[in-house]
């Protein structure tokens, strides 16, 4: 699953690949937590193990997509 994450004054976002095992709502409801307040910070681990931190102030959207498993590839996709 990957989440972008718009920052607010950037041209670029934020592109994060989450471990396939990912659970899609525990993810969402994380999002909504830390954006209700500015002052928290948003951490997401990628299926890497990285660890990636916004400041939820700075968060101008969020996007969440589908799974890997979800993923369609070819020409008759």
């Amino acid at each position: 699953m990957d989440v972008r994450i718009g920052v607010i004054h950037t041209a670029k976002e934020i592109e994060i690949e989450l471990a396939p095992d990912a659970d899609r709502e525990a993810i969402h409801t994380q999002i909504e937590e830390v954006l209700a307040d500015e002052q928290r910070t948003l951490w997401l681990v990628d299926r890497y193990g990285a660890e990636f931190a916004v400041p939820a102030g700075k968060v101008a959207y969020v996007q969440i997509g589908r799974s890997d498993s979800e993923r369609r590839i070819g020409f008759g996709a």
